[in-house]
């Protein structure tokens, strides 16, 4: 029964491992998906902002 627990045992420890690299995979696809998010998000401002900046000059030029 020894070999047999010992084998029970190896298998149990390199399926936690490979569980906590599954996991640690996930998080760091996580993490680079907010991350293109994120980015995706101050571009669409910064565009707004230039939209909103040319808007405002073209208004101002009408005026004068």
């Amino acid at each position: 029964m020894g070999f047999m627990d010992d084998a029970k045992e190896t298998a149990e420890a390199a399926a936690t491992k490979v569980g906590r690299a599954v996991e640690d995979t996930v998080d760091r696809v996580k993490d680079k998906v907010d991350e293109v998010k994120a980015d995706v998000n101050v571009k669409k401002a910064e565009a707004e902002a230039d939209s909103v900046k040319a808007r405002n000059e073209a208004k101002e030029k009408l005026r004068d």
